[in-house]
């Protein structure tokens, strides 16, 4: 029998003593839930005819209540390329279940953004907010309480957080993720951020910038990148909230399909109308939640999930804490090189071996919790295998034991480096995080004069104006959760490229967010304190020399006396306004700090 690794244990640990006292609080009342049990049988006769009158062939099962009802929430739009293939979900859905007797109905939809589209705009000011969003919108369509299970459909960035966050808020519920997978590889991700930086230094124009781009994003299905809509992939497996080996299979196949049916007949069959009632509080325990750390860190996933994890875990009363990832990083190795960490896609990543080859060499390692339950049943063990569809059924069957391509994907016992991706950086200027899988070692380390600025905009200005020479780090403040919703910062990347391209050390320093696709250039973000809360970002000013050491884990002002100016103010007003920024006041006057979650659930 595997030894648990003792980090992973401790870590565990102190995460369970840590939440003892939320975590009892929560489970007591997904008890008195399913004590109570749907509604749907105790609601008034016109309650009822309201619940089922556009339910076609599915109205007397649901009437007479002696079958399974599963809800389906779902976040499909055709905007987005990873949600458009949910447009035929539900129907598969409804006919799987009733083929073993039980119907299903789409309960609600939720909204979901892309935030490829809205970066760098005013639009992505409402990114993070929307994650919280879907939860309450996920909780409203969940709210009648006429179902035995649910079935979520959603893969981007914000959108399977807030799904999480509604799942556990109806924990006494089983649930599957079901996605839909990533589009076919097209124009390799190295080859477009180069025509990104020729773009950024004016070398290419417009149309070749809009060629690379629609060549790289060219059908439906999730982008290739590993960025935070993979690693969210990647955290459901992980997880125990996937079948085993869903991922990354492409929209539009014949195994996809089959998938998506099967989800929805699990479901059904872990409710508690039968024998094998395992609801989501039962699955998202605390070594689940450690199991997706070790998970984030192996693969160098995105450091939106620093973010999003601590909100998921609290909404099932679990305490995470950014020191928990750090202490896993230093446990874990990173086994996986997909872009931005290298060349590869999650389509190369899936064919070398993917996540059933990862988990079963962690496994080996004891480097996750092998006991958790799952919507396969008990042990991460079921999650070694692959998914087959042949003749008409779908099977699973062991997976490869061996790395299929050791340029992506290598064993624990010889990774690509001996930590994860991920740091966390304590000192004067306060807590922040740095995912470093990509950054090269001699980049890790960074002393120089800081340029400060307020808007990102004013970045590229001065870029543009030739006024970033020399060793720096830029410093972009006033871009948390409080002062404007903690946009994601990767309009910068380029230009920051080309900096260090040149040779110079250059480092980003931010209160804000970078994003899943943050790679070369060391960035320290989410700094807390914020700006907006009077956090020492707000008391640097141009040319104060700034420590930024991945190596140390160490974020340090080396300018005396810096404590004792007074916080710069910004004016926030024009990101109070336009683009629906004036609906989320609310959430800006609620939001709790980064290490928190950025939440406005219990900020």
């Amino acid at each position: 029998m595997t030894v648990l690794n003792d980090t992973v244990r401790q870590v565990t640990d102190r995460i369970i003593a840590r939440s003892a006292n939320t975590r009892s609080v929560y489970l007591e009342r997904m008890a008195a839930a399913r004590r109570k049990g749907p509604s749907r049988a105790h609601l008034s006769c016109s309650g009822q005819a309201h619940a089922y009158a556009a339910s076609g062939p599915d109205k007397d099962a649901l009437a007479e209540g002696t079958a399974g009802n599963l809800g389906i929430v779902t976040t499909y739009n055709d905007m987005l390329s990873a949600h458009q293939p949910f447009e035929y979900y539900p129907n598969l859905i409804r006919q799987a279940a009733r083929d073993i007797g039980g119907t299903a109905q789409v309960a609600g939809g939720v909204p979901a953004m892309c935030d490829g589209v809205t970066q760098g705009e005013a639009g992505m000011e409402l990114s993070l907010f929307s994650r919280d969003v879907i939860a309450l919108a996920a909780s409203v369509a969940l709210s009648h309480n006429t179902f035995d299970a649910a079935v979520f459909l959603g893969v981007c960035d914000k959108i399977v957080p807030g799904l999480v966050i509604a799942a556990q808020s109806f924990g006494h519920l089983p649930a599957v993720f079901l996605p839909a997978g990533p589009m076919v590889s097209g124009l390799a991700n190295d080859d477009k951020a180069k025509v990104r930086q020729k773009f950024a230094a004016g070398e290419v124009g417009r149309d070749a910038l809009m060629k690379a781009e629609m060549a790289a994003y060219h059908g439906p299905g999730t982008c290739t990148f590993y960025g935070t809509a993979n690693t969210n992939q990647m955290l459901m497996e992980f997880m125990g909230l996937h079948l085993p080996g869903s991922s990354f299979v492409p929209p539009n196949t014949e195994l996809r399909d089959a998938l998506t049916g099967e989800g929805a007949k699990r479901a059904l069959s872990l409710s508690a109308l039968g024998d094998n009632y395992t609801p989501v509080c039962d699955i998202l325990d605390e070594r689940a939640f450690v199991n997706g750390i070790v998970g984030l860190n192996a693969t160098g996933g995105s450091t939106n999930l620093l973010i999003h994890l601590v909100a998921m875990a609290r909404a099932g009363g679990i305490i995470l804490d950014w020191q928990d990832f750090s202490d896993l990083s230093d446990a874990v190795p990173l086994m996986a090189r997909v872009y931005p960490n290298g060349l590869a896609d999650v389509n190369h990543f899936h064919a070398a071996g993917g996540l059933g080859y990862m988990i079963g060499d962690l496994l080996n390692e004891g480097l996750l919790h092998d006991d958790t339950w799952t919507v396969a049943g008990q042990g991460l063990g079921h999650y070694t295998k692959d998914p087959i569809f042949a003749d008409d059924a779908l099977t699973w069957q062991d997976g490869t034991a061996h790395s299929l391509n050791d340029k992506i994907l290598r064993p624990a016992s010889d990774p690509f480096q001996a930590t994860g991706g991920l740091k966390r950086l304590t000192g004067t200027l306060g807590t922040a995080v740095m995912k470093v899988s990509a950054v090269a070692p001699e980049h890790r380390v960074v002393e120089a004069p800081v340029r400060v600025f307020a808007d990102q905009e004013d970045v590229k200005t001065a870029f543009k104006a030739g006024e970033l020479t020399g060793d720096l780090v830029v410093v972009v403040r006033f871009q948390g959760p409080k002062a404007n919703g903690m946009p994601e910062l990767h309009s910068l990347t380029p230009l920051l490229s080309i900096l260090q391209g040149r040779g110079q050390k250059v480092a980003l320093v931010t209160d804000g967010r970078m994003s899943g696709a943050s790679g070369k250039v060391p960035a320290a973000i989410h700094v807390c304190p914020e700006a907006v809360d009077g956090g020492a970002i707000a008391r640097l000013q141009d040319g104060d020399i700034l420590r930024v050491d991945a190596v140390e884990g160490t974020l340090d002002i080396l300018t005396p006396d810096v404590d004792a100016r007074p916080a710069a103010t910004a004016d926030l007003s024009p990101n109070q306004y336009g683009t629906g920024r004036e609906l989320f006041s609310t959430f800006r006057n609620a939001v709790g700090p980064a290490t928190d979650g950025a939440s406005i659930f219990g900020g």
